[in-house]
């Protein structure tokens, strides 16, 4: 993979992946209420403020339900990665730089997704919001771990198109696209993610988020 730099005007398209069933949540967690809107309703206005087009993937029951506020809908996969796959084949062919992230995180800002974009544009194959970690952590058996080395991974992530394209194309699974790109040879890069950037996976992480809405 090159990792040359890319056009400032180079297409940018945002796969939001929201296929999940939400076991843990006890429901479709995307479409919970969230500061009086679904939580998919966040995700999808900080990926406009970067985005030429949007693909939502949602699970198959809702993918004829209209969205208007977004580009495509398609039906997700089985697995996180078959459902990024099925977004990517709706992307243009001639977007050059694809981000995925999770609809479940309402709480990324412009600023995190302008940082990812503008980290592919300048030559990345996959650029990739960390935060440090700072809970103390051990391993299964209770050893300890130096969490000094550790990052925890968010989205949204940012690829060059074609090196996104590229992995998908033997249908790989994994829980982070990155790791796909740098597995293949990709050159990575790590940006600041924020640490109020949650994931929602249980009820109350719905109260957080508002607090934090309510904050901003």
């Amino acid at each position: 993979m090159s990792g040359a730099p890319l056009q400032p005007a180079a297409p940018v398209w945002v796969v939001l992946v929201a296929a999940g069933s939400g076991q843990r949540f006890g429901a479709a967690k995307q479409y919970a209420p969230l500061a009086g809107r679904r939580v998919l309703d966040w995700s999808i206005d900080v990926a406009r403020s970067v985005a030429d087009g949007i693909v939502l993937v949602v699970p198959h029951a809702d993918a004829g339900d209209p969205e208007p506020a977004v580009d495509v809908v398609v039906a997700g996969g089985d697995t996180r990665s078959g459902s990024v796959r099925a977004g990517l084949t709706a992307v243009p062919a001639d977007a050059a730089v694809v981000l995925v992230h999770d609809g479940a995180r309402p709480l990324a800002t412009h600023a995190l997704f302008r940082a990812v974009v503008d980290a592919v544009l300048a030559g990345a194959d996959a650029a990739v919001p960390v935060t440090a970690v700072v809970d103390t952590v051990c391993d299964s058996k209770g050893g300890p771990v130096d969490r000094d080395g550790l990052r925890a991974v968010q989205t949204p992530q940012g690829f060059g198109a074609e090196a996104l394209r590229r992995v998908h194309a033997g249908r790989p699974e994994a829980t982070d696209d990155a790791s796909l790109v740098a597995a293949g040879g990709g050159r990575l890069r790590l940006v600041q993610g924020e640490r109020w950037n949650l994931k929602i996976t249980e009820p109350d992480d719905l109260l957080v988020a508002e607090a934090l809405l309510e904050s901003r």
